[in-house]
């Protein structure tokens, strides 16, 4: 739900022609599909081609500074008409230099852009930079990939921002901030506890989803001393890394190398790496180097001819465009072969189309099966584009091998986003026992659950729930910490902390994906602060004392990952599946509000547990529950998990839950 954030530059004036002349420009246009855009380096020397199909003239700026000075050289630029693309060569390689384009259209020349498909840039990405990508790769590089993914919900993801993860002083992290933070090993916080990726491998998660990683508009390269925080859902340049993560922005190779040097050390720590990606809008609009490259045509527009804006950032891309849904498809494919990337995480997928995003999934799957893709299924507002082409989440069957949010488990475990106050299932407030069985069946066809009654969603919209990603937390909105704090204002902590468990345990039990937010293992929070996009690190660092503080709740999501990876009850891969072997108790919840009771059945999946009994108690008060006769292992009870069902045994019958938790067991 990036759409909250007012980081956009919004341009000022409109395009004059109307929505009316709107296709009709742009349909016309000729398209390129070749893989030179927009600069490659031979034997032959070094080639140019920008896609510009209405330019009246192109130039090629060259500077030896990737900052300051003028150019060395101009080079004019050829027109070829069938394909829209303006070319021009140098007979050597120009490794070291860096580059532009001008382009004139409409009697205008524009400003200078490095275009769109700049691979390594300059400090702060204004002029493109021509580097040997092969010199970047780390030892070993040749040989590196990530973890082998059989099924979507065999993945577990943590999803963090950089300077997030490492930039308190008890991280005991050197590189704070940087990308190579995440290859230290043995780093510990001041009371001895293991911080940064030797974390992550404690945790168990499979995979990091890290915030916007290319280069964005908002921090100063220049003056990193200025420590300007930002998640970076203001794209610049889509296919370059940010610098300020990097140890020197202003060399545009060491960006590359400590990038790829990061995700290596996670792939061999058996982490995959996923990349939030943002396409769908641009952090300027007029500014923006698709606007400076092929005016108008990388946008969509109002019939008035205004910007389209339903990223609520100002504008809107054009996915349904060959142009640029080649740009998207190509974009995520370079990640993906030159970075090793596992994963794509869309910003509001929908303002996308269904066509483009088929496309993303089935090009990326020739490249590594093993890629996971996902998104929000939602927008921030209108589009012309028609709502049946959107990849919106109630669209999801349509997309193969895409995956969308569960907004439905998250407002429904957790209460309202829009509301701080508003409680959900784990914190006491009824009503909402169907919308959280929906998240439990990930919103797939169940003869139990009325999806009429559910609050999100009315009908059942995944064909698989490997469409589906189920949390309660991210790096939007409160923090899962900030939430209890409020809404439960009043209780004691300890209520809040079993709050915690009892709503991840809901996340890590549903069929789907299970995704959390960075720190939440530890009690993280922000003091408060919902959208915290460019606040300091002071609001959005996680204090690494709190993993000593709040240390059984850290035992407890680290027992929740174990869990779900030993059994695969939890990772059912068909609707089918899940309607046959998850059955729900009958319960009142008008008499018995806030208690879901279901058991997984028929060693479903392949489980080694004939049948797994899983009872949330989301009320205030204990509450009973009974369960057939028999012999229980326990697996959790009352804040403690133990996922091989050590806890005790219990023989069935009338059982009490307490407030605020889960009650797992299993029979062999």
């Amino acid at each position: 739900m990036a759409w909250v954030l007012p980081l956009c530059a919004v341009g000022v004036a409109s395009p004059s022609w109307a929505q009316s002349d709107y296709d009709s420009r742009f349909i016309s246009y000729p398209t390129y599909g070749g893989n030179d855009l927009e600069m490659t380096v031979d034997k032959e020397g070094t080639h140019f081609r920008l896609w510009s199909p209405k330019a009246e003239e192109v130039v090629v700026n060259l500077y030896d500074n990737g900052h300051t000075g003028s150019p060395f050289s101009t080079l004019p630029m050829k027109f070829d008409a069938a394909n829209g693309t303006w070319t021009a060569s140098v007979a050597k390689p120009l490794y070291g230099k860096f580059y532009t384009f001008r382009v004139k259209q409409d009697g205008k020349w524009l400003n200078e852009t490095p275009g769109v498909w700049a691979k390594a840039v300059g400090v702060n990405g204004k002029r493109a930079a021509i580097i040997d990508l092969n010199s970047t790769d780390p030892e070993g590089w040749n040989n590196d990939k990530g973890p082998e993914v059989k099924n979507f919900s065999d993945v577990i993801v943590y999803e963090m921002h950089h300077r997030d993860l490492s930039m308190h002083p008890s991280s005991g992290i050197a590189n704070k901030g940087k990308f190579l933070a995440l290859t230290e090993e043995g780093t510990v916080s001041t009371a001895g506890e293991k911080t940064g990726i030797d974390h992550l491998k404690e945790l168990g998660i499979t995979h990091v989803h890290i915030l916007p990683s290319y280069d964005y508009n908002s921090v100063d390269e220049a003056n990193l001393w200025q420590n300007t925080y930002n998640w970076g859902y203001d794209p610049q340049n889509y296919n370059a890394p940010e610098g300020s993560y990097s140890t020197n922005p202003s060399n545009p190779a060491v960006r590359v190398k400590e990038m790829k040097e990061m995700i290596k050390a996670l792939h061999d720590a058996g982490i995959g790496v996923i990349m939030d990606v943002v396409y769908n809008h641009t952090a300027e609009n007029e500014g923006s180097n698709f606007e400076l490259t092929a005016p108008g045509y990388y946008h969509r527009h109002r019939n008035d001819g205004s910007w389209s804006d339903a990223s609520g950032c100002g504008n809107e891309t054009a996915s349904d465009r060959k142009q640029m849904h080649d740009y998207i498809v190509n974009s995520v494919k370079y990640w993906a072969d030159e970075y090793h990337i596992d994963g794509f995480r869309f910003d509001l997928m929908a303002i996308h189309d269904t066509e483009t995003m088929n496309d993303v999934a089935a090009e990326l799957k020739k490249i590594n099966p093993s890629i996971f893709v996902y998104g929000e299924g939602w927008t921030a507002g209108d589009s012309p584009l028609a709502p049946e082409r959107r990849a919106l989440k109630e669209n999801v069957s349509k997309m193969k091998d895409i995956a969308v949010f569960s907004d439905d488990l998250r407002d429904a475990v957790k209460g309202h986003y829009t509301d701080a106050s508003d409680r959900g299932f784990a914190t006491g407030k009824p009503g909402l026992e169907e919308t959280v069985k929906i998240g439990i069946v990930a919103a797939t066809p169940h003869p139990q659950v009325d999806f009429k009654k559910g609050n999100n969603s009315k009908f059942p919209y995944a064909a698989s729930p490997e469409m589906i990603v189920n949390y309660v937390s991210c790096h939007d909105d409160l923090c899962l910490t900030d939430k209890l704090r409020k809404s439960m204002a009043g209780e004691p902590e300890e209520n809040m902390l079993a709050a915690a468990k009892l709503a991840q345990t809901i996340v890590f039990t549903s069929q789907g994906t299970p995704f959390m937010f960075a720190g939440e293992e530890v009690f993280r929070d922000k003091k408060g602060v919902h959208n915290s996009y460019n606040q300091p690190d002071s609001i959005n660092a996680i204090d690494w004392n709190n993993k000593t503080k709040y240390r059984d709740l850290f035992n407890y999501y680290q027992g929740l990952t174990a869990l779900r990876k030993a059994h695969p009850a939890f990772r059912m891969t068909t609707a089918e599946d899940i309607a046959r072997n998850l059955v729900f108790d009958k319960i009142d919840s008008k008499k018995t509000p806030n208690l879901i009771s279901y058991s997984l059945k028929n060693h479903a999946n392949g489980d080694e547990w004939k049948e797994i009994k899983v009872i949330l108690n989301g009320a205030s008060t204990p509450q009973d529950v009974k369960v057939k006769g028999g012999k229980w292992k326990i697996v959790a009870s009352d804040g403690k998990i133990s996922p091989d069902g050590s806890l005790g045994t219990s023989e069935g019958g009338t059982l009490t839950v307490p407030a605020y938790s889960a009650l797992i067991l299993a029979q062999e």
